[in-house]
């Protein structure tokens, strides 16, 4: 199977209603005790009167971070609807035929400083924190999170291909290692940050929309040429650099 990687966004959806956060009902259950430990030191960070400057966040941002004082209390969404924002919009899940619905299930996985990794079903309290934090109770959150994340990733990737669109900061949390390291396909775009964004949900979009799964790096790079100016390259010390370019 494909694995696909995603970053979170920084913007989140919001419900008035709806049920609260189970934690035993999310994705790698493994993943329950790093989860509330980060819950537990979010809002109490969050609580503090330099909350912004520990988050890292402006201080014009009160009601994002209000939301982490709600966690156990707020209206969940699945994280599919969770996340917005550009790169989102452009893998559009909402308008996916069933088929590539379930690839979406199946392939796709955020990488949450929060959350560590969830899958689109997860249900999810709205946040605010990035990986890049050092947060009080935890420390910094991509350390804090590589030694819980790495054997659930590499799990739900087994043998297949690593198809990764996060930004460097979420990268961090996470590098695949030992024979997983050569199917390991970096997408790379050119250009200002917005674009970036945009061409990696369309690059997980036409992904999640293909019916077979590439088995090699060059076989991915095909599945995309038809959408795509790609250049594939080596990355030394392991792994693959795809260059992605909308046509």
């Amino acid at each position: 199977m494909v694995l696909i990687l995603l970053p979170p966004s920084e913007s989140k959806a919001t419900r008035t209603r709806g049920a609260g956060l189970r934690w035993d009902r999310l994705s790698a259950p493994e993943l329950t005790e790093p989860r509330q430990l980060v819950a537990r030191a979010l809002a109490a960070a969050s609580a503090r009167i330099d909350a912004p400057v520990v988050l890292s966040v402006s201080a014009t941002l009160g009601a994002d971070i209000a939301r982490n004082l709600r966690l156990g209390s707020a209206p969940t969404l699945p994280a599919r609807e969770l996340y917005i924002g550009v790169l989102y919009d452009a893998l559009d899940l909402a308008n996916l035929d069933p088929a590539s619905a379930g690839g979406a299930t199946s392939r796709l996985r955020v990488l949450s400083a929060l959350y560590g990794a969830v899958r689109m079903t997860d249900r999810l309290a709205p946040y605010r924190l990035s990986m890049a934090v050092n947060l009080p109770g935890a420390g910094p959150l991509a350390s804090f999170w590589r030694p819980h994340l790495a054997p659930v990733l590499t799990s739900a990737a087994g043998r297949g291909l690593v198809v990764d669109t996060r930004s460097s900061t979420y990268a961090a949390a996470w590098t695949p290692r030992g024979s997983l390291a050569e199917r390991w396909v970096q997408v790379k775009v050119p250009g200002a940050t917005h674009m970036a964004k945009h061409t990696r949900g369309l690059v997980a979009r036409a992904l999640v929309r293909e019916a077979s799964d590439p088995r090699t790096p060059q076989d991915l790079a095909a599945v995309l040429e038809d959408g795509f100016e790609v250049r594939l390259e080596p990355v030394r010390g392991g792994g693959w650099s795809l260059e992605a370019t909308a046509r």
